[in-house]
């Protein structure tokens, strides 16, 4: 027999759920503009897209990106956190 319910560890990453929500609110009162992103999903596949004034100025967007890059090389040689 079959057990009725199997308790799943909880796989929300509550931060990024933060992090989407300011984003929202900011944008529901015009301060965000556009936004260009790079989502990681379950099976470490991800989407990448551009949205707004992020979508409409690449070259703007492909600098940002930029800055996320180096941010994130920073991380991996153990520098900000």
């Amino acid at each position: 027999m079959k057990a009725p319910f199997v308790l799943m560890p909880d796989t929300v990453s509550h931060d990024t759920v933060e992090c989407l929500e300011l984003l929202l609110h900011q944008a529901k009162r015009g301060e965000v503009i556009g936004i260009a992103f790079a989502a990681m999903l379950r099976r470490r596949t991800f989407v990448v897209n551009s949205a707004g004034e992020a979508h409409r100025n690449p070259t703007f967007s492909r600098g940002m990106v930029a800055a996320l890059d180096d941010q994130l090389a920073l991380r991996i040689r153990g520098g900000n956190s």
